[in-house]
């Protein structure tokens, strides 16, 4: 052992005997019933001898029997007072009890491995429906943001923009927290106004730790998510879109640029074209059990992610079951007019045929509380040729509240009581060699 660990360990043991802290009590006790339920027992031994060679002289089995009971007593109460005081710290952050934590946690560690592909507002849907059946849940995110408070920390700081990951973050800890809560909180005036307290913690702590990768992993230990959140690519990059405006094609540069253009998106495209994909999204994908993309802004949020080629690569190589959950409303400057079949064949239009196998769609169009600007998107007509391509899943899935958004719990029922058996997905050897290539493509 070094002279350092040597340091450490001698550290550690004083700590743990130090007067005050509660444990030596339960350790003695401890150490006191192991003593007695030993001594009873050894009289139990002696007094089996003494009977097998005094057969009838009366042998007396209380006190081994009693010793032995008081030193498992002992023993058990010392155990659970162990239990009990080195608990305690983070019991006053568990609104529930011990054995129902437990019981959670075993039963998300256990649960399917789902990765969602979005960003913006839409796939918080998605890992608030999950988050309460599986922790092993990946929300990778687009990095092309370029409006709000993103685009102003993206330039002024020079970080990639963490808007996008902020609300995944959050739609992955617990809603009702006040940390959660203080995550989202969005200041309204001053040199701060239309920041998101969220977007500067991560920007910090980028600053801090040397890298968003490093932030990420220590805002999810603060905020006690449940899974990970990744970005697509740790490259910056910028959205161009093609779009034809009254008739005229124009070349827009950036995401918020695109959407406010109002115009019809012909094709859009990263700057620069080739950036390198994040390894932990790559994995990610190749290990999932189901992979989702969606629900959120077919051009701005979801294919930005897919245009990263080894997001695309990944894709098509993992054996995960794939979903496309097609956006209730349709969204102004994106998908004017589009019905699920035209979502579908935008994607088509980047990833080919056959990324996709089911294709999740909304069949209910409330008009309470809908207000008049919700247009919803119309389903696939019945002699479409996309039908015949895919699995297509039609379900009430609105929030009865906000109709043009989805219910967690609705979304949760289909993917989990409609889907096929998922299948096993241990990645195997020529896939696994693939996924350093795939992160490099």
């Amino acid at each position: 052992m070094s002279t350092k660990s040597r340091v450490s360990f001698s550290q550690s043991l004083a700590k743990w005997i130090a007067p005050g802290i509660g444990i030596k009590r339960w350790l003695l006790l401890l150490l006191a019933g192991i003593f007695v339920a030993a001594l009873g027992f050894a009289f139990f031994i002696l007094n089996f001898l003494t009977a097998q060679n005094q057969q009838y002289q009366p042998v007396n089995w209380l006190f081994p029997v009693a010793a032995i009971a008081a030193g498992i007593l002992m023993m058990s109460v010392s155990l659970f007072g162990y239990a009990h005081w080195l608990l305690l710290p983070y019991r006053k952050n568990q609104p529930a009890g011990i054995i129902d934590t437990a019981y959670a946690y075993s039963k998300r560690h256990k649960g399917i491995k789902v990765v969602a592909i979005g960003g913006g507002t839409g796939l918080p849907s998605i890992l608030r429906a999950m988050k309460p059946y599986t922790s092993n849940i990946t929300a990778i995110v687009t990095v092309a943001d370029d409006g709000g408070s993103s685009g102003r920390l993206r330039r002024d700081l020079g970080v990639l923009p963490p808007g996008d990951l902020r609300n995944n973050i959050a739609a992955l800890a617990d809603d009702e927290s006040l940390m959660t809560q203080l995550f989202q909180h969005r200041f309204n005036r001053g040199d701060l106004g239309g920041h998101a307290f969220g977007n500067l913690f991560i920007s910090a702590l980028a600053s801090v730790t040397g890298s968003l990768e490093s932030a990420l992993i220590e805002t999810a230990r603060v905020l006690n998510i449940q899974g990970q959140v990744f970005p697509a690519t740790m490259d910056e990059v910028d959205l161009i879109a093609r779009v034809y405006i009254g008739g005229k094609e124009v070349t827009i540069h950036g995401e918020s640029a695109i959407t406010g253009a109002k115009g019809r998106i012909e094709e859009i495209r990263l700057s620069p074209p080739n950036v390198e994909a994040f390894a932990g999204s790559v994995d990610a994908i190749l290990n999932a059990d189901i992979v989702v993309l969606g629900p959120g802004s077919l051009f701005t949020s979801i294919l930005p992610n897919l245009l990263v080629p080894g997001i695309s690569s990944a894709l098509r190589a993992t054996k995960a079951l794939r979903v496309y959950v097609c956006n209730i409303a349709t969204q102004p400057g994106e998908t004017d007019h589009f019905s699920v079949a035209d979502h579908v064949l935008a994607l088509e239009q980047y990833l080919g045929r056959g990324m996709i196998e089911v294709i999740l769609a909304n069949n209910a169009y409330p008009e309470e509380n809908a207000g008049k600007n919700t247009v919803y998107v119309m389903p696939i007509p019945q002699d479409h040729e996309i039908l015949q391509r895919y699995d297509v899943w039609m379900d009430d899935l609105v929030d009865v509240e906000r109709p043009w958004r989805h219910d967690p719990e609705k979304l949760a029922g289909v993917l989990l009581q409609n889907r096929p058996q998922v299948r096993q997905n241990s990645v195997n050897g020529s896939v696994q060699k693939e996924a350093d290539s795939l992160v490099k493509t």
